[in-house]
């Protein structure tokens, strides 16, 4: 019940404020937008939408190599994982893909309760790639002047947030077996399944112990933001605001609609997602009508595209929707194990 009134709560909200917004807006103008689409752009964003999937499935494989074996889990079944993963976060609201994603790997990697630590390890490994790519992006539109009054001193702050938190998951093992073996009783049982935990969360990151596997790895997910900002891009050219938009116009929209989405509220942060791209071109002189039309186009590209490739995927692997909702919550999957250990 709690939780349902959580969800009716951010709803309401959520309906409150795109009500606000749709009394601001030209509705007419978003009509005429639409109308004028340039379909070839469109196209071209879908085609780099896609590839920018198909990358990040190469980084999160090489990331799984070293962390399980090379071999261990092929390259078509983690794209496959991949496609699946962004469909779920596409159909539902909150992380559901990202569970999935954790959970599907480690079934094929020799058991959940084996490796599912591990895989999830794997997975913030990509989290701290895509931080760095987020920065970049940051850095990219603040040098082309994209966020106005934006602070670079809180950009150059963020930058020392991922190496933190990389140092402590790598040292965290360690210490926390230290300690396990000085305290004695509950104290000493817990710091050593916290020590048993981070060491398995730990070998997920072995991606960063070796230069040649974290070179590739961050070349394939750079690749995909490189190519989800010609995403962004493809879409303006498509609208025809190329004269009043670049580049770092294009990268401004994707880093705020990925800080945007950090609490999902809907499926794929409908809602959200165009007010991101309306306070980002807004500022440029574009009108309101023209960025919600905008945002639509984009996040239609990102949906389409996560579901012609999500959904063959699901069926090759042999899973339905309703298999989605039942992986689809780690604290699940953790009952789930833990039921196994005391079978």
């Amino acid at each position: 019940m709690r939780r349902l009134a959580g969800w009716a709560l951010a709803l309401a909200v959520l309906a409150a404020l795109v009500v606000l917004g749709i009394s601001k807006i030209d509705l007419g103008q978003v009509g005429r937008a639409l109308a004028h689409v340039r379909l070839g752009w469109v196209a071209v964003a879908f085609l780099l939408m896609a590839g920018t999937l198909f990358s990040r499935a190469q980084s999160w494989h090489v990331a799984i190599g070293a962390a399980l074996g090379r071999g261990t889990v092929g390259r078509l079944t983690v794209t496959r994982v991949m496609f699946i993963g962004m469909f779920g976060s596409t159909v539902a609201p909150g992380r559901l893909g990202e569970a999935v994603r954790a959970w599907l790997i480690a079934q094929r990697a020799g058991g959940a309760r084996q490796t599912l630590a591990t895989v999830v390890g794997t997975l913030i490994s990509q989290s701290f790639l895509n931080l760095l790519a987020l920065l970049i992006l940051a850095a990219v539109a603040l040098a082309g002047g994209a966020i106005p009054g934006a602070s670079t001193s809180a950009v150059v702050l963020l930058t020392a947030v991922p190496p933190a938190i990389l140092i402590v998951l790598m040292l965290g093992p360690k210490l926390a077996s230290t300690f396990a073996g000085v305290e004695r009783g509950p104290v000493g049982r817990l710091l050593g399944w916290v020590a048993r935990q981070l060491g398995e969360v730990s070998r997920g990151l072995a991606v960063f112990r070796r230069l040649r596997t974290i070179a590739r790895s961050a070349g394939f997910q750079l690749s995909g933001w490189a190519m989800q900002t010609g995403t962004c891009y493809a879409v303006i050219l498509a609208f025809g605001l190329e004269h009043r938009a670049g580049l770092p116009t294009a990268a401004a929209v994707l880093f705020a609609v990925n800080v945007t989405a950090v609490v999902p509220l809907t499926p794929s942060n409908v809602g959200v997602f165009q007010a991101a791209c309306i306070a980002v071109l807004a500022p440029l002189g574009i009108r309101a009508g023209t960025a919600l039309a905008y945002g639509l186009v984009l996040q239609a590209v990102e949906i389409v595209c996560s579901t012609a490739l999500g959904l063959p995927s699901l069926l090759a692997e042999g899973l339905s929707l309703s298999d989605l909702r039942r992986h689809g919550s780690l604290l699940e999957a953790a009952h789930e194990l833990q039921g196994e250990e005391a079978a």
